[in-house]
């Protein structure tokens, strides 16, 4: 390409952070460029086949009462991933090396031939569930009617160097009020039989970069994140 096209090329095309709608996480929630707030909950699977009739209608009648109680949306995601066995087979490849005996190397590479090939042929895709939950400060406002400009001049104003998107005090109760949903779906959740913890900053992370780059995830390229478990 001639480096005038490249030029105008590089002059039209936008940047990661114009294409994804995320402003910034921290504590365990997603801010988006409008103000808004999100958290996301992992929730466990349910073998629904494997219940009894009367078990099945139990779980749909607590589950649709826990869709009516809700006075907010909500979203539901199902994340289907190719099966990445490659941590597990280098795994493998170590304790061969590390093995002595050469019937067992002979054992451990067979083995390692098997399920290479297995996973290969069968197409294995891993299945995760989520559930997005939203709070927008200004609909809060609306609602409300008591600090309503105060609110919408806090989020829509510019975000200074150094400074976070949201002044930390609006912040704190943003996040307060966003919990308050996130204990509200959990609640109902367990009493349809599904399990459901919040996502940490550093899932979070690890989360939106699996969405927005499926590829270098699913050949086990993840951002490293350091700096351990995140504290509550």
């Amino acid at each position: 390409m001639p480096p005038a096209a490249q030029s105008q090329l590089a002059r039209h095309a936008k940047a990661s952070q114009d294409i994804v709608p995320i402003e910034e996480i921290r504590d365990g929630v997603v801010i988006m460029h409008d103000g808004s707030l999100r958290a996301v909950l992992m929730a466990s699977s349910l073998n629904f086949a494997l219940k009894s009739p009367d078990e099945q209608d139990a779980i749909i009648s607590q589950y649709q009462n826990f869709l009516n109680s809700l006075d907010f949306s909500i979203q539901i995601m199902i994340q289907s991933r190719k099966l990445n066995i490659e941590p597990y087979l280098e795994t493998l490849r170590e304790r061969k090396k590390a093995e002595t005996q050469e019937l067992l190397r002979i054992q451990i590479t067979e083995y390692i031939t098997f399920v290479k090939e297995f996973v290969e042929t069968s197409n294995i895709v891993s299945k995760a569930f989520y559930i997005v939950i939203p709070f927008n400060p200004t609909s809060a406002a609306l609602k409300n009617r008591k600090g309503m400009l105060d609110s919408i001049k806090n989020i829509f104003k510019k975000k200074e160097e150094g400074k976070p998107f949201i002044a930390e005090e609006n912040f704190a109760e943003y996040r307060t009020q966003l919990w308050q949903r996130v204990d509200t779906v959990t609640q109902g959740l367990v009493r349809s039989g599904v399990r459901a913890v919040p996502l940490n900053t550093e899932e979070l992370i690890e989360l939106y970069y699996g969405l927005y780059n499926p590829e270098e995830t699913e050949k086990g390229k993840a951002p490293q994140i350091g700096g351990g478990p995140e504290k509550k």
